[in-house]
């Protein structure tokens, strides 16, 4: 990038706010994605609306994209640049702008910290529930981008669904505003919903108010072990069933489990083939009778062991054991690829069966975790990108889970995202008519292509080979 435009973006946001060094970038150069790199050739950090807005006409006059950035837990290479670019931090946009209590909404800036969002609200009796397995180190701002979901989405529903309004600048440089602060508004098209998920490939957001909930009184955690996998889902299905929706039910299978317990020590059973942690809250009396009630049901349908947590402390710990699955895994291998295929929870044991098939049709190592209440399951590839015949049999084992996902009436990602990783597999799921739906979309509002260039829309479609499970 020629000094002149660096000195623009300087003049824009301040000299002290923009990094150029190699140094420097290359700290922007990848996400939580596995083995996914590319240099960008700028990063700045703005102040305000006002400056994104500059900085945009200066990227349309220059031809530059913008990759917006939030912590760079992304999972789908959604944050890594396309081709060189301008990584757009929100560091210095971390602030609450309004708290409104009476209206139970709260306006932040998308730099934000999720979990600090739900510790500030909590602490005044009310509630924001999504919580995504990052949220304390995850921004606002990426779980909007990205529509994150979370352990509590079962009950709660997952980050559309408490996104009232936003502020956004357009690829033009132009700031909207959309939705607000009201429970009905259905005047015109659901920009709001447009852009959320969208991963920023169609704008910018620079502002979010949240709806929030009172907070609930009480809440109770339980376990529930059993030796077989089957045993596990035919309880998730149960409980439903018996019309009771858990704030949280979540599954990890041996692999899991045992990983967790390396690296927790805090006394799991590791002589078992699967785990659910069930968590209700509420009222007490719903609170405790939910939780005998899915605890009766587990027995029923062979939990080998039962427990329900004695006090909070010990419920914490249950939950971080499943919080830190991911970490845990981590430590087993030196690459892992955390997918998130989602099937309608009727259709989650069929599909940790088709899981197991494949694992072990392609001779690759994957443990499953998720949510299992919701059918959002994590097959997780524990491999070595340095070997390249075993990485081209993960990506064809990746493949066939998708596909099988789909076969069930499922999708290739229920809270990841499409980014990069997955575009290529997206028209499987939309069809040629979707993508050109959404091309149109993304044509229309931005024509130079300048936002997130790369995701979401692959070059190449995978070629769909529907795989016979028997």
């Amino acid at each position: 990038m020629k000094q002149s435009i660096i000195d623009q973006f300087a003049h824009i946001v301040g000299e002290k706010y923009v990094k150029q060094s190699t140094s420097e970038l290359l700290a922007y150069s990848y996400d939580a994605t596995a083995n996914f790199q590319r240099m960008p050739e700028l990063v700045v950090s703005p102040a305000d609306t006002a400056q994104i807005s500059a900085i945009v006409k200066l990227c349309i006059q220059e031809k530059i994209a913008i990759i917006p950035r939030g912590s760079g837990s992304n999972l789908a290479a959604g944050t890594v640049p396309y081709n060189g670019g301008v990584v757009l931090l929100f560091n210095r946009m971390n602030r609450i702008l309004d708290f409104d209590q009476d209206n139970l909404t709260i306006t932040v800036q998308p730099g934000m910290i999720t979990a600090n969002i739900c510790d500030y609200v909590e602490q005044h009796g009310l509630f924001y529930p999504p919580d995504p397995s990052s949220m304390k180190i995850s921004t606002i701002g990426g779980n909007v981008s990205e529509n994150s979901g979370g352990l509590r989405g079962l009950k709660y529903g997952v980050t559309k669904d408490y996104v009232r309004g936003l502020e956004a600048v357009l690829p033009n440089g132009e700031v909207i505003t959309t939705g607000g602060k009201l429970a009905k508004d259905v005047a015109g098209y659901d920009l709001t919903s447009l852009l959320v998920g969208a991963e920023g490939t169609l704008g910018i957001i620079t502002s979010i108010t949240l709806k929030l909930i009172p907070l609930p009184r009480f809440k109770k955690t339980s376990i529930a072990y059993f030796s077989s996998l089957e045993h596990a889902a035919e309880t998730v299905q149960e409980i439903i069933a018996n019309k009771i929706i858990p704030v949280t039910l979540e599954f990890l299978d041996k692999k899991t489990i045992v990983a967790v317990e390396q690296f927790m020590h805090i006394g799991l059973s590791t002589d078992v083939e699967a785990m659910l942690l069930f968590e209700q809250d509420g009222d007490e009396v719903t609170v405790d009778k939910d939780i005998m009630t899915m605890t009766t049901i587990a027995k029923e349908k062979g939990a080998t062991y039962t427990k329900i947590a004695e006090d909070e402390a010990q419920a914490l710990q249950l939950k971080t054991a499943r919080r830190v699955a991911l970490s845990a895994l981590s430590k087993l291998r030196p690459t892992l690829i955390l997918e998130d295929a989602t099937v309608p929870r009727s259709q989650l044991a069929e599909m940790v069966r088709r899981i197991n098939i494949v694992a072990d049709k392609y001779n690759v190592n994957i443990a499953t975790f998720g949510h299992a209440g919701d059918g959002n399951l994590h097959p997780t590839c524990l491999t070595d990108v340095r070997d390249e015949q075993e990485m081209a049999q993960v990506e064809k084992a990746l493949a066939e889970i998708f596909d099988g996902a789909l076969q069930l009436g499922g999708t290739i990602t229920g809270e990841h995202g499409v980014g990069e990783m997955k575009a290529p597999y997206l028209e499987w799921k939309l069809g040629e008519a979707g993508i050109a739906a959404m091309r149109a979309i993304k044509d229309a509002l931005d024509p130079h292509h300048i936002m997130n260039p790369g995701k979401i829309f692959a070059k190449d479609t995978k070629k769909r080979v529907v795989v016979q499970f028997g």
